[in-house]
C-alpha cells in the first residue's frame, strides 16, 4: 500500500510503498476513503522536520537534554547512533480519517467487515490507503452521513472536548480565539448548543467564515473595538468562557482571554499557546484555566485505547469515543455545515501538493481532504524478489529475518547485522516496517510476523513487546530456525514449559539465545577471567533503575510482564554467569508498591558452590546517580564496576583500573550468537541457564507475594 511520510532528518516528504499494518487483537483494518489534514498540528510537525539540527534543537529542548544526558553516560558514538536512528526515520502524518472495515482482529466485537467507520489516533489513523486502529478509536458511520464529512471526526472531537471543559449551558456566552478549522468547528458546535459566540482571528477571511458558521460576532484581532463589542454582547459582564484554538508563541491569546471573561469565568486551551500570563486579571476575577486533552477521557490511556476497556458512562459521560459518536450524530441531524469548512480536496497521489500549499502560505485554506482511489489494488507486503533469493542452502550461513524493529533494536542489535544476508523485517506498523527495510537493507517488509517465521531464512531475531516472545520462539523452533530473542524469554511458567518441550523436539538442534548482553560486556569478561580459578564469591549489585510510570507497557503484567520478569532477569543471569553455580536459596523483600508494580526491592541469593549475592533494584533514586554498580569480593580480591565504564580491581598489592566508553556487550552477544550459528556449535548461553534465569525471575515474584524464603533442591 502507499502512505504519506516525512523523513525526520531531512524533512523530505514522500508517498512511499509500505506494508499493510497488522490487525492486532481488538483492532480493525480500514480501507481509507478520506483523511483530513489537521493543518495546525501537521504544519508545525512538517516545519520542525524541515529545520536543521539547531532549529530542531530549539523546538525540542527536552529532547536536547536527553541527548546531553546520553552523552554523559553512553559517550559520543553511541549517542550519535541513537540520535541518527531516531531522526533518519519515516514519520507518519495525519490522525483523522474515514473508510470501510476490511478486517477485524480477534476480540473486536463491535464492527464487521464492510462497516463504514470514522477513525482517530496519532500514528494510527494516518494518511495511508489502509490503517489499523483500536476499537475505541473508531465509530460507525450510519447511512445519511458522507464519509468525507465523517473524516473530520477526530479534529471535531478535539473541538468538542474543549466545549466539554468549558461546561457551558444554554444561553451562556463564549469567545473563540483562533478561527482555523478547530475554531470553526467549535463555533458551529457552540451554535448547535444554543451558546452565544464571538470569534477572533488575525485573518479576515476566517472571520467572515466564522459569521457564516453561526458566530454572533466575529472580529479581526487588533481592529480596536473587539473587546468592547464582546463585553456588550455579554451584558457588560464578560463571557462565561473563552476557548483558545489558536497556535502561536504570542501571549496575547491568554492575556486577552482574561480580559474577555466574567468573574469566575473559564479559559480553555485546546490549541498550542504559552500560558505565562500576568497574574493580576486572572487573580482579580478568580478565573479558571483548563486544558482540554485532545479528543477526551481515554486519550493516552493504554487500557482504554489499546485494550478496549471502556469507562462506565455513569462515571465518565463523555469519553473520546463518545465525543466522536456525538459529532457523527450532529452531522446526521444536519446541525453542522462541513461543506463550508472544506476548502480543498486533493487526490491521494497529489497529497504532497496539499503540504506545499500549506507551507507556501499563499492560498487561504481551512479543511483539507485527501481522497483515496478505492479501486486501486494494495499489496500487503513490499518485496524485492531478487534480493530475497537464497544465497546458500548451507545452514551455517546466517540468513536473517527480524521481528520488531523499534528504537532498542535499531540501536543495539541491527547495527551489528550489516554484513549478513537479510530476508524479512516485520513490525506492526507499515511505515516502521518500510523504514526498517530501507535503513537496514531488508528486501522484504511486512506487518505479518508469520511471514518472517515462515520464510526461507534460517535465523530469526525477535525484539517485540514481551508478551509475543514465547509464541514467536516456539513457532520459529518448530521451523528449525536459530532464534535470538530479546529478554525475557517468556512471561510465565507454562510458556517456559512449552518452550522447553518445543526446543527438545525441534527438527534439528537450533541455536537458541536470549539477549542477556551483560555477560558479554568486555569488563565482565575480564572479571570472569580473574575469577576462573578462585572459589566462592560475594556479590553486591546495585541498580538505580529509574522510575517508569504505571501506564507504560513494561509495567503492564499482560504485555510487559512487569519490571522483575522484564528486566531483573538480566541481573539474575549475570549472577549465574559470575558464580558459575545454580541457586540454593532465594529471599526477596520489596517496598510497598501500588497495583503490584514491584520495582524497588532487594534480592538475596545463595548458591550451591557457596557464593552469595545481593541485588538492590531501586526505582526511587536520583537520575544523577549512575545506573549500575557491581561489587565482587573473592579470596582477597575485589572488583568494582561502575556503569560498565570503569572497572577497578583491588588486590593485596594495590589496584588496577580499566576505563572505556560504556559497553554493555550488545555487539559481542550478537557476534557470539552468529558465530555459533556459523560453526554449528551450542548456544553461547547454555539452554539450562536460560531456563534457570527465567525460573528465578518467576520465583522472585513468588517470594515477594508470599514473603517466604525459597529453597532449591
Amino acid at each position: 500500500m502507499k502512505q504519506i511520510v516525512q523523513n525526520l532528518k531531512t524533512g523530505k516528504m514522500d508517498i512511499v510503498d509500505v506494508p499493510v499494518p497488522a490487525v492486532k487483537k481488538g483492532y480493525l483494518l480500514v480501507r481509507n476513503h478520506f483523511s483530513v489534514i489537521s493543518v495546525g498540528t501537521e504544519e508545525s510537525k512538517v516545519r520542525v522536520a524541515k529545520k536543521g539540527y539547531l532549529g530542531k534543537a530549539r523546538e525540542k529542548p527536552a529532547q536536547v537534554r536527553m541527548v546531553l544526558d546520553s552523552l554523559k553516560t553512553d559517550g559520543f558514538k553511541t549517542t550519535y547512533r541513537k540520535v541518527m536512528n531516531k531522526l533518519d526515520a519515516w514519520a507518519p502524518l495525519g490522525y483523522s480519517c474515514a473508510g470501510v472495515v476490511i478486517e477485524t482482529g480477534k476480540g473486536c466485537h463491535e464492527f464487521r467487515d464492510g462497516d463504514k467507520v470514522a477513525c482517530g489516533g496519532s500514528d494510527l489513523a494516518n494518511h495511508a490507503e489502509v490503517v489499523s486502529v483500536p476499537e475505541n478509536l473508531a465509530v460507525r458511520v450510519p447511512e445519511g452521513v458522507d464519509l468525507a464529512d465523517a473524516a473530520f471526526c477526530t479534529v471535531a472531537s478535539i473541538a468538542l472536548q474543549g466545549i466539554r471543559q468549558a461546561d457551558l449551558r444554554l444561553g451562556e456566552s463564549c469567545a473563540v480565539i483562533g478561527l482555523g478549522l478547530l475554531g470553526q468547528l467549535t463555533i458551529q458546535m457552540l451554535r448547535a448548543s444554543g451558546v452565544k459566540t464571538a470569534g477572533i482571528d488575525l485573518v479576515k477571511g476566517r472571520v467572515h467564515t466564522a459569521l457564516e458558521s453561526g458566530a454572533d460576532l466575529a472580529f479581526v484581532r487588533g481592529c480596536g473595538f473587539e473587546e468592547r463589542a464582546i463585553l456588550d454582547m455579554s451584558g457588560g459582564y464578560g463571557v462565561d468562557a473563552v476557548i483558545i484554538t489558536a497556535a502561536t508563541s504570542s501571549l496575547d491569546p491568554i492575556e486577552f482571554s482574561g480580559r474577555l471573561c466574567r468573574k469566575k469565568g473559564k479559559v480553555i486551551i485546546t490549541g498550542n499557546v504559552p500560558t505565562g500570563f500576568q497574574r493580576e486579571v486572572y487573580y482579580q476575577k478568580e478565573l479558571s484555566l483548563k486544558m482540554a486533552t485532545s479528543y477526551g477521557p481515554g486519550r493516552y490511556e493504554p487500557n482504554y485505547e489499546e485494550k478496549g476497556l471502556d469507562y462506565p458512562i455513569g462515571y465518565v459521560r463523555w469519553t473520546e469515543k463518545r465525543n466522536m459518536k456525538a459529532f457523527i450524530q450532529l452531522i446526521l441531524d444536519r446541525k453542522l455545515n462541513l461543506n463550508l469548512l472544506t476548502s480543498h480536496r486533493f487526490p491521494f497521489d497529489k497529497g504532497l501538493d496539499a503540504y506545499k500549499m500549506i507551507l507556501g502560505g499563499i492560498e487561504s485554506y481551512l479543511g483539507i481532504l485527501i481522497e483515496y482511489d478505492r479501486k486501486r489494488q494494495v499489496t500487503a507486503t513490499t518485496c524485492d524478489e531478487k534480493r530475497c533469493e537464497r544465497v546458500s542452502a548451507e545452514k551455517s550461513i546466517p540468513e536473517i529475518s527480524f521481528i520488531g524493529a523499534g528504537s532498542f533494536a535499531q540501536n543495539s542489535l541491527l547495527p551489528f547485522l550489516k554484513d549478513y544476508q537479510k530476508i524479512t523485517v516485520a513490525t506492526s506498523q507499515g511505515h516502521s516496517a518500510g523504514n526498517a527495510a530501507r535503513k537496514w537493507r531488508f528486501p522484504r517488509a511486512t506487518c505479518n510476523a508469520e511471514e518472517a517465521i515462515n520464510d526461507h531464512s534460517n535465523t530469526l531475531f525477535i525484539a517485540t513487546r514481551h508478551d509475543l516472545h514465547a509464541d514467536y520462539v516456539m513457532k520459529a523452533l518448530g521451523k528449525g530456525k536459530n532464534v535470538f530473542v530479546e529478554k525475557p524469554l517468556c512471561l510465565d511458567r507454562q510458556e517456559l514449559a512449552e518452550i522447553q518441550n518445543r526446543y527438545r523436539n525441534a527438527p534439528s538442534k537450533p541455536v537458541l539465545m536470549v539477549g542477556y548482553n551483560r555477560r558479554f560486556a568486555p569488563h565482565i569478561q575480564r572479571i570472569r577471567e580473574h575469577l576462573h580459578t578462585q572459589g566462592p564469591i560475594a556479590v553486591n549489585y546495585r541498580i538505580n533503575a529509574g522510575f517508569i510510570p504505571g501506564g507504560h507497557w513494561i509495567q503492564d503484567l499482560e504485555t510487559g510482564g512487569g519490571r522483575i520478569i522484564g528486566e531483573v532477569c538480566h541481573f539474575l543471569d549475570l549472577l549465574l554467569f559470575l558464580t558459575g553455580s545454580e541457586p540454593k536459596t532465594l529471599c526477596v523483600t520489596g517496598m510497598t508498591a501500588p497495583q503490584n508494580l514491584w520495582d524497588t526491592l532487594n534480592i538475596n541469593l545463595s548458591f550451591k558452590n557457596g557464593s552469595i549475592a545481593n541485588i538492590s533494584y531501586f526505582a526511587n533514586g536520583s537520575e544523577m546517580l549512575s545506573k549500575e554498580r557491581l561489587e565482587i569480593f573473592s579470596s582477597g580480591t575485589t572488583f568494582v564496576l561502575d556503569d560498565f565504564k570503569c572497572l577497578t580491581m583491588y588486590t593485596r598489592r594495590g589496584k588496577r583500573r580499566w576505563r572505556s566508553a560504556r559497553n554493555k556487550g550488545y555487539k559481542n552477544e550478537v557476534n557470539a550468537f552468529l558465530q555459533a550459528v556459523q560453526e554449528g556449535s551450542a548456544s553461547p548461553i547454555a539452554f539450562e541457564q536460560i531456563v534457570c534465569s527465567s525460573r528465578i525471575s518467576f520465583d522472585v515474584c513468588n517470594s515477594l507475594s508470599s514473603h517466604q524464603t525459597l529453597f532449591y533442591e
